[in-house]
C-alpha cells in the first residue's frame, strides 16, 4: 500500500474505533453553533479532559467532538496508540523523505498540474452543490475557490511538514532518504528491508 493519509494506513493496518454518526438535525445545530459563537466558545464547553486533547481553534475536532457528546455517543479522547498496538498484519512501514526545497518544487509543480486540470472549477462547483463540512475541509478547498494558487501550494507544504512531523513520531517506520535518487534505487531499498525483516 502507498501513500494516503494516516487514517487510511490505519484503517489497513489496525483496528480502528470509529465513531457513528449522528442525527442529521444535530449535526445542523452544532453547526449553526459553532458558526454564531465560534470554535472556541463551543470548545470551552466541551468536558475538560476532552477538551485538552483539542485546539481550540479547530472547529472541525471541536465540532464533531459536540455532534458525539450531543447524540450521547462517547468522542475518542485520543490517537496515541493505534501504532503501539499490536498491527492485524506482519508489516513493514517505510517513510520516504526528501531535501525540503527538493519537496517543495515537487509540491508547486503538482498543484501547477491539478489548476491546468480543473481543480478550481471542480472546487466551485461542488461549493455551489452545497459541499458538506467535510468536503469543504479538503486540503487547499477554499483557497482554490478564491483563486489563490499561491495559498493552495502554501498548504501543501504545510501539510506535508505535518505528515513527516507524524512519519518520524511513528514507531517501527524504516525512513529512507530519496534525495538525488532513482525510483528503482529507492525501491531496490526497500525490497532489501523487506528481507531482512522476514517479511
Amino acid at each position: 500500500m502507498v501513500g494516503g493519509t494516516g487514517l487510511y494506513l490505519r484503517a489497513a493496518l489496525a483496528d480502528l474505533d470509529l465513531r457513528p454518526p449522528v442525527p442529521p438535525e444535530i449535526r445542523a445545530e452544532v453547526e449553526r453553533e459553532v458558526t454564531d459563537r465560534g470554535p472556541e466558545a463551543v470548545w470551552a464547553d466541551l468536558d475538560p479532559d476532552v477538551a485538552a486533547t483539542i485546539h481550540p481553534r479547530d472547529r472541525k475536532r471541536i465540532a464533531r467532538t459536540t455532534e458525539l457528546q450531543r447524540a450521547g455517543a462517547e468522542p475518542l479522547r485520543s490517537s496515541e496508540g493505534l501504532w503501539t498496538a499490536r498491527l492485524r498484519h506482519p508489516t513493514l512501514l517505510v517513510g520516504l523523505t526528501i531535501d525540503r526545497s527538493d519537496l517543495a518544487d515537487r509540491i508547486d509543480s503538482r498543484v501547477d498540474e491539478m489548476i491546468a486540470a480543473g481543480a478550481a472549477e471542480e472546487a466551485s462547483a461542488v461549493a455551489e452543490q452545497g459541499a458538506s463540512r467535510t468536503a469543504r475541509a479538503a486540503l487547499g478547498f477554499e483557497e482554490l475557490i478564491a483563486g489563490d494558487v499561491e495559498a493552495v501550494k502554501q498548504a501543501h507544504r504545510a501539510y506535508s511538514r505535518r505528515q513527516l512531523t507524524w512519519m518520524r513520531k511513528m514507531e517501527g517506520v524504516k525512513l529512507i532518504d530519496r534525495t538525488g535518487r532513482k525510483d528503482r534505487d529507492v525501491a531496490e531499498e526497500i525490497v532489501v528491508s523487506l528481507g531482512e525483516n522476514g517479511a
